[in-house]
């Protein structure tokens, strides 16, 4: 139709079809045209089905904006790429392939993908952190961790100590204790020495280690990991299970002090094992080393009471960076010392301390914020520890002999400390359940092994005697079968048993829809701690 078409109004008809030719001339422009693409790529314009496949939801990932798994491991990768950019910037060649900083980086990412794959098949994320440690540790070509500093690596594993000894102090809960004080006591001593006692008699008998290293591998194995223990008990006590009668508190105390008497022990016997002095001032530096340790943490612990003061704007931040540095003192300064038994205990009872005071400006119900704190630095140096662990174990020497010996020692510790366990929550407010849930609890091991497993074989080395640093080799490698075969099957067996071993409390966490869903993203490890990280990108 022409413009000059016959109308009543002929003026307005022609404008009509102008507008209408105008119209037609902006929806095909450019603009018009990116604005439906970008519009048939939103996420929120494209809802999955409730009964979508696997193919539908992976297509599904790729929607802007980043979003799901594969937008998590987008943020991983921008984050290391923006990482490793401004490091180079910073120290040039150390950043370059085959520099300290570069290996470093690269197994730290490594390791945190290793762990969020470990996490969508409901296994603990610390296997997938060590075993991708043992690939960039023993496979050629891609063995960057050998190019690790040693100094840097142990740094790392000691730093790592602290942070899970800070979180476990922060988690203690003061009235548990005072109701649970001797059960605590009990069930932290008896079956770690107990299992000591018994790995070290039958290592000298099936291993053939002479006793001080025996015993010494021992206290390796004898520790509990909080790195398991914590975040899956805090998993279970955030979903109420156990808390009326403060079962989460008593194993998360006992852990911790278990863990403090194995390297106290290990100390002791390390000390012995390599002694040249007075055996009889090395015996007693043990004891002494674990009262400094709580005197420290007691007086810097109330420091952080008054410093800083109240009214700062940022008084989360100062806080958790004080806490930070006085458990970093107490652990460093302690090895620079060589007083090993004063760091671990120290940085205990610092945050235990320092919480007593700071729990009181905590509304009830509510997370002690220096916790959720602890909480991200835990999961930034975890991938470090078990990488670095992994990458420390060198397949190509293992023995078969060791390995199979090694679970038979392993095998015949794990059942007194099960049976002594057991029988240490008796007399007991604890019901059968309950009862048989503390000995499952006590299964997982890693973080203690991980941290001082080398440290036998780093002595050695440094005193350039051969045999003990077989010896110290065949620790290490034990350190690690512990971890594998322990740590899967205690984390498995307390996010399986703790529903339905424990009662649930009906005060806590009362809208039943946000139990279910947070059940939904957490494992009893840490699980949604570590998704909302990599999906804050």
């Amino acid at each position: 139709m022409s413009a000059d078409t016959v109308s009543p109004d002929g003026t307005r008809f022609e404008m009509q079809i102008q507008d209408q030719t105008s119209n037609n001339s902006r929806n095909d422009s450019p603009r018009n045209v990116f604005r439906a693409c970008y519009a048939y790529l939103m996420a929120e314009n494209n809802p999955l089905e409730p009964n979508a496949s696997i193919f539908r939801r992976f297509l599904h990932g790729f929607m802007c904006p980043p979003h799901s798994r594969l937008g998590a491991f987008l943020f991983i990768f921008v984050i290391g790429a923006s990482s490793w950019a401004t490091l180079y910037f910073i120290t040039g060649e150390s950043a370059l392939p085959g520099g300290n900083l570069f290996s470093l980086l690269i197994l730290f990412f490594a390791c945190w993908c290793g762990g969020y794959i470990m996490q969508i098949f409901r296994l603990p994320p610390l296997l997938g952190m060590l075993l991708v440690g043992g690939v960039l540790g023993n496979v050629p070509h891609i063995d960057i961790a050998n190019d690790i500093h040693q100094e840097w690596s142990s740094g790392c594993r000691m730093i790592s100590l602290c942070v899970i000894l800070i979180r476990a102090g922060l988690g203690l809960d003061t009235k548990a204790l005072k109701r649970l004080s001797f059960v605590v006591a009990r069930l932290a001593c008896c079956p770690c020495l107990i299992e000591a006692i018994v790995d070290g008699i039958a290592a000298h008998i099936i291993l053939g280690f002479p006793w001080s290293w025996a015993f010494m591998l021992g206290f390796v194995i004898a520790a509990v990991s909080p790195a398991v223990v914590v975040p899956s008990l805090l998993g279970l006590s955030d979903r109420g299970y156990g808390l009326d009668k403060g079962i989460p508190t008593l194993i998360i105390a006992a852990a911790s002090i278990d863990d403090v008497l194995s390297i106290t022990g290990f100390g002791v016997l390390l000390g012995i094992s390599f002694s040249k002095g007075n055996i009889i001032w090395t015996l007693f530096k043990g004891p002494i080393e674990a009262i400094i340790g709580v005197l420290y943490g007691i007086v810097t612990g109330v420091i952080l009471w008054y410093v800083p003061q109240k009214s700062s704007k940022h008084l989360v931040l100062f806080r958790s960076i004080l806490l930070m540095a006085f458990g970093l003192i107490a652990i460093f300064g302690s090895r620079k010392l060589e007083w090993s038994g004063v760091g671990p205990l120290g940085a205990l009872t610092l945050p235990f301390v320092a919480a007593l005071r700071w729990r009181l400006e905590v509304p009830d119900g509510k997370k002690n914020p220096i916790a959720e704190v602890a909480g991200v630095l835990w999961m930034i140096f975890q991938p470090l520890l078990f990488g670095l662990i992994g990458a420390e174990v060198k397949i190509s020497l293992l023995s078969p002999d060791t390995i199979g010996l090694g679970i038979a020692v392993l095998c015949i510790g794990m059942t007194f400390r099960m049976a002594v366990a057991f029988l240490a929550v008796f007399r007991t407010n604890l019901n059968m359940k309950e009862r048989l849930f503390v000995p499952i609890a006590w299964l997982p091991k890693a973080t203690v092994q991980a941290a001082i497993g080398a440290v036998a074989l780093d002595n050695a080395r440094t005193a350039g005697d051969e045999d003990l640093i077989i010896l110290g080799q065949k620790i290490l490698e034990l350190a690690v079968l512990v971890i594998l075969v322990t740590a899967p099957l205690g984390s498995i067996g307390i996010s399986l048993t703790g529903p339905r071993l424990l009662k649930k409390s009906p005060t806590q966490h009362g809208e039943k829809d946000k139990e279910d869903t947070q059940s939904k993203v957490e494992d009893g490890n840490g699980r949604h701690e570590t998704q909302n990280l990599l999906n804050s990108g």
